[in-house]
């Protein structure tokens, strides 16, 4: 019972995220815990507002994210990334992104746009 308070006392803002946490319990009962920042994945999908990624991702794009967001992602995930810098963070968030089959745009509208587009031209 005392796990469960302290560990939805430090994950209160975080419902609905999917959060890697390491536990260490001990012998006389006691524990401690760390709570990992989501991952990449997650944070991708809920920035795209998808449930699933695609299959076949060189062939099916299923969202898109603007650079901006890549950037708000990797600076959550740089504790947790193998990199030295923000620039090198986001590299990594944006080869997570385009192994699910998520396009990286510079504006989401315009890009939304030009499918219509094309689309209403065939």
């Amino acid at each position: 019972m005392q796990f469960c308070k302290a560990f939805n006392d430090k994950t209160k803002g975080q419902e609905g995220l999917t959060l890697p946490v390491v536990i260490t319990a001990y012998e006389d009962r006691s524990f401690t815990f760390i709570i990992k920042s989501p991952p990449s994945s997650v944070l991708l999908k809920k920035a795209c507002g998808i449930a699933k990624a695609s299959g076949t991702p060189n062939k099916e794009k299923v969202g898109q994210v603007t650079k901006k967001e890549i950037q708000e992602i990797a600076k959550i995930k740089m504790p947790d990334l193998n990199a030295n810098d923000l620039e090198s963070a986001m590299r990594i968030v944006e080869g997570t992104a385009r192994s699910m089959g998520i396009e990286i745009v510079e504006k989401k509208e315009e890009k939304k746009a030009e499918s219509k587009e094309k689309e209403s031209g065939s």
